[in-house]
């Protein structure tokens, strides 16, 4: 067999991908199994999503490639959709790069900016596209420990100047995939600030924005001063929507940033297609009907996490926005061996901290993405796994 280039090597294992299989044979067993791993809703999309999408399927035009420019309609609808929520408009046709999901836009966009010799700056725990792309690209990744102390925040000015001098992109994400933590408007023009100093990319992940509770709004990176020069966002409608499989996104910056993510696309992609695209505009026209009684659910499961993870011995904070629990464990649990226990024992599914990168040790996440009595029940379950483990029962 041929070799494994040496970037394939650097590749650790992709957390959720052994999961569905791990799910079937658990099933085949006869466990009662339930998942709280993935960030995967069982929740519909909105109606006018399939009506959208049966019309646009039946139209041949929708069949032929979309290269780049895709559905227009579908610009338009990201762009004016950006201007309701966070009150200004990106020009649809050179500011709005339309994407297979916001997760390959990430990945991507590493390879027009990183290389050999360079850095980028990820977010540990974090999403695994960050590294993905920066492994790809030949560059380092920094990974900075997300840890309580700074409230889940990356500090640059904790990270070395020689780091700082070879960065040529930093990630961030929030609200934050795992650990929930949510950004004051003063960090973030620190960190606009510093980016623009340091002559870094910002890559700004806003895929949990519309997912917030108790009267927060979560802002775009847009709404700092400063930031057009230096930064991309990316939005997905996997989240807002429930529309996880259907891997439709965007991202909008500046031309000159969005023309540099929409060439190397057109290398790799000639688009999503255009149907998919013509649902995405129905999805974000039933924004404002959609939204509301979708946020219901999730506050009542995430209501139900909360207490039940609590009443089942373990220590967790209210998340203000996401989908997750962020969870912390005791000192001599091991995450991945409390998942594995929890899932071979107990039939659970759910993410060891360990799993988003060595700063996730001590943690472990959960989705509360299904009915508030599955998730009593999961964590009733996860008590008498963690007991067992403190209590040094094999």
């Amino acid at each position: 067999m041929p070799k494994h280039a040496e970037r394939f090597k650097t590749l650790p294992e992709y957390p959720l991908a052994k999961i569905p299989q791990r799910k079937r044979e658990l099933i085949q067993r006869g466990l009662d199994v339930i998942d709280l791993g993935a960030g995967d809703a069982d929740l519909a999309p909105p109606p006018a999503v399939f009506d959208a999408l049966e019309k646009a399927a039946h139209d041949p035009l929708m069949s032929r490639y979309g290269f780049g420019l895709g559905l227009v309609r579908f610009r338009e609808a990201a762009s004016a959709w950006m201007e309701k929520r966070f009150g200004f408009r990106a020009d649809p046709l050179t500011e709005i790069v339309p994407l297979i999901g916001s997760k390959e836009g990430i990945s991507h966009l590493a390879l027009a900016y990183a290389e050999p010799g360079t850095t980028t700056i990820i977010p540990e725990p974090g999403y695994n596209a960050y590294q993905g792309g920066t492994l790809f690209a030949g560059a380092t990744p920094y990974r900075y420990p997300l840890r309580p102390r700074t409230n889940f925040l990356l500090e640059l000015d904790e990270i070395p100047k020689d780091v700082l001098a070879r960065t040529r992109i930093l990630y961030l994400n929030y609200p934050n995939n795992p650990t929930a933590a949510i950004a004051p408007l003063d960090y973030l023009e620190r960190v606009v600030a510093r980016c623009r100093e340091l002559d870094i990319l910002l890559v700004y992940d806003n895929a949990y924005s519309e997912l917030a509770y108790d009267g927060y709004v979560p802002p775009s990176i847009f709404e700092i001063d400063g930031a057009w020069d230096v930064a991309i966002e990316f939005h997905s409608l996997s989240k807002t929507y429930n529309m996880t499989g259907w891997r439709c996104g965007w991202a909008v910056g500046n031309p000159e940033i969005c023309g540099t993510l929409a060439k190397v696309k057109s290398f790799v992609d000639t688009g999503q297609f255009m149907a998919i695209q013509a649902a995405g505009v129905a999805a974000l026209e039933s924004w404002a009907e959609f939204l509301p009684g979708n946020l219901a659910v999730f506050k009542e499961r995430r209501d139900a996490a909360v207490r039940s993870f609590r009443e089942a011995g373990f220590l967790c904070d209210v998340p203000k926005a996401t989908m997750y629990l962020w969870l912390r464990l005791p000192e001599d649990v091991p995450s991945a061996l409390f998942a594995e226990r929890l899932l071979e024992d107990e039939g659970v599914v759910i993410m060891p901290g360990s799993s988003f990168g060595a700063g996730g040790e001590g943690f472990f996440r959960i989705s509360f993405i299904t009915a508030p009595e599955r998730i009593a029940e999961a964590a009733r379950r996860a008590g008498k796994v963690l007991a067992n483990l403190t209590a040094g029962v094999a």
